[in-house]
């Protein structure tokens, strides 16, 4: 089937699919969680589907009508949770939630080197959830090109190793980094490598490829909770007033935002 053949466009956005996902947002994501906290970072990862849209509006893969309830409810869902994630990033706010007192008091008590760091590692956080943005509309894109999911995950996975190895190799000289033991450093890049790019890229494809990027980075919120509760529970990571108050408006935005893409949805229907 010549829908199927591989060409250079292919192998190109395939090149950009490795590069936006492996080599560009998951090392800026794994550096933020470093500088702040796993709650934070997934919280911060509810702004994904918010960027998707408004990318996919930029590449024309959504309609925009102002006068329309259904993309008012879009744009105002988009701009409330970007104000969410302002909040989350700029006010870090009292301990709610902590199982150890000591660790809450140290945590309010956070030197300025420590607010600087959570400074950077949001930024860093941003920029990761608008590459991931960008990988989910070019994957959408390139699947449609050449409709078979397995091979371009498993093309999607080799050239995010690749650049991932290279730019390793520039920004880390320590033989000590690349030293892997029965543990948990091995665990994590072996889970990571299956079950997170293997699995959920293929998964992620098949979506995007019947529903497009906007409905398949609409879940997104369910990783805050869950990673919330783990956070809490086997982390003893304090819950912070700021976390919260940008968690509730940013899930108002990705509602708001549903809604109106359902709606959307709807009215189509009818009319046809």
């Amino acid at each position: 089937d010549n829908h199927n053949r591989m060409s250079m466009p292919i192998l190109r956005n395939i090149f950009f699919l490795g590069f936006l996902g492996a080599a560009l947002a998951t090392t800026l994501y794994y550096t933020g969680l470093e500088y702040t906290s796993s709650t934070f970072t997934a919280i911060t990862g509810n702004l994904i589907p918010s960027i998707t849209f408004l990318i996919a509006v930029l590449c024309r893969m959504e309609n925009i009508d102002i006068f329309q309830r259904a993309p008012q409810a879009k744009i105002v869902g988009t701009v409330v949770a970007f104000g969410g994630a302002t909040l989350m990033t700029l006010y870090k706010g009292i301990v709610v939630i902590s199982l150890h007192t000591q660790h809450s008091h140290q945590t309010v008590t956070t030197t300025a080197s420590q607010d600087k760091n959570w400074l950077k590692g949001s930024f860093m956080l941003v920029i990761s959830n608008i590459s991931y943005s960008s990988f989910y509309i070019l994957q959408t894109k390139t699947i449609k090109e050449y409709p078979a999911p397995l091979t371009l995950t498993f093309l999607t996975c080799l050239s995010g190793t690749l650049l991932s190895t290279v730019t390793a190799a520039i920004f880390d000289h320590k033989i000590s980094s690349w030293k892997l033991s029965w543990n948990i450093t091995l665990l994590a890049p072996v889970y990571g490598g299956v079950a997170i790019y293997g699995v959920s890229y293929y998964i992620q494809t098949l979506v995007s490829q019947r529903k497009g990027p906007v409905f398949m980075t609409a879940f997104r919120p369910l990783c805050t909770i869950l990673t919330a509760i783990m956070g809490l529970l086997i982390l003893a990571e304090a819950l912070h007033l700021g976390s919260i108050l940008g968690a509730m408006l940013i899930f108002l935005g990705l509602y708001m935002t549903l809604w109106g893409k359902e709606n959307e949805k709807e009215r189509k229907l009818m009319n046809t």
